[in-house]
């Protein structure tokens, strides 16, 4: 080991270099080298190790068996935003595996303020409240809370919740074309009843989606938080740079904004281009 490895972050970084490329190599499922064998293997203490597979294990590349091991992870479920059209609005291809809902809780309630500010509706009306587990060929993925005004869906049932799609549903049978959605996207950790509805471990990285849905004519017909597993969920984007032939001039509005993983004023160079995310930076409280 040269002087450059010396530290002690300069070695776990080399040890998580190593089991990244180990993991990608092989298979789901495939068997990781004991914490042993890694160790002679690379010249590192145990500590220096752990530190390395810890990071991998958060990030759901691998996984620990007690008593058996460690394992190369599932690959993560990947949702693509991709572009609708020159409105910059995104599309939402079908992520992959075979999904499934599980209803969790069924009921008939007030909206309350906040809800009721969401959907454009009175404190007092009613909504239907769902919470449902979503599940992939069989593996918990998502806790889902859905809040609907009970105005636009008579007669929807939790049997309605559990099978085919609940857009297709809104349309074919109340009626209801949905138009576009807002949503949201925050890191955030799990509590104990949502790690033990996706079995995972309590404070486990999850990501928060907040979505408010509405129709042709602007009226919201579906507010939906949602928490996703961390370890088995990633959503990729993509970014639409302008022609190098065609400059699109930059804007005062362009330069301040932040576009996530780009270095500022990169697009808003003479080159010109848009991307397809936009990040704003929140205030603090």
């Amino acid at each position: 080991m040269g002087a450059e490895d010396s530290g002690p972050v300069l070695k776990r970084t080399r040890v998580r270099d190593y089991l990244r490329n180990l993991v990608e190599s092989q298979a789901a499922g495939d068997p990781i080298p004991s914490e042993r064998a890694l160790c002679e293997q690379l010249g590192v203490s145990r500590p220096t190790l752990r530190a390395a597979v810890d990071e991998l294990v958060t990030t759901g590349l691998i996984v620990r068996e007690h008593g058996r091991g460690m394992f190369v992870a599932p690959a993560k479920i990947t949702q693509e935003l991709a572009m609708a059209g020159e409105d910059s609005a995104f599309v939402l291809p079908r992520a992959a595996g075979s999904w499934a809902s599980r209803v969790l809780e069924f009921s008939v309630i007030q909206a309350g303020a906040r809800v009721g500010r969401k959907l454009h509706i009175s404190p007092a009306a009613e909504i239907v409240y769902i919470a449902r587990l979503r599940l992939v060929d069989g593996e918990p993925m998502a806790i889902e809370h859905l809040h609907v005004p009970a105005a636009l869906v008579p007669g929807l049932t939790p049997a309605d919740m559990e099978s085919g799609d609940f857009y297709e549903l809104l349309r074919d049978q109340h009626g209801i074309q949905v138009h576009q959605a807002v949503q949201s996207i925050e890191p955030t950790v799990t509590s104990e009843r949502e790690a033990r509805l996706l079995a995972v471990p309590v404070l486990s990285p999850a990501l928060l989606f907040e979505r408010l849905t509405t129709d042709g004519t602007g009226r919201p017909v579906e507010y939906v938080h949602s928490l996703y597993r961390g370890d088995r969920y990633r959503i990729v984007s993509r970014i639409s740079l302008a022609d190098p032939g065609h400059p699109a001039p930059a804007t005062d509005q362009d330069a301040s904004r932040h576009h996530p993983g780009i270095p500022p004023g990169d697009l808003t160079s003479g080159a010109g281009g848009r991307t397809v995310t936009v990040g704003d930076v929140q205030p603090t409280a």
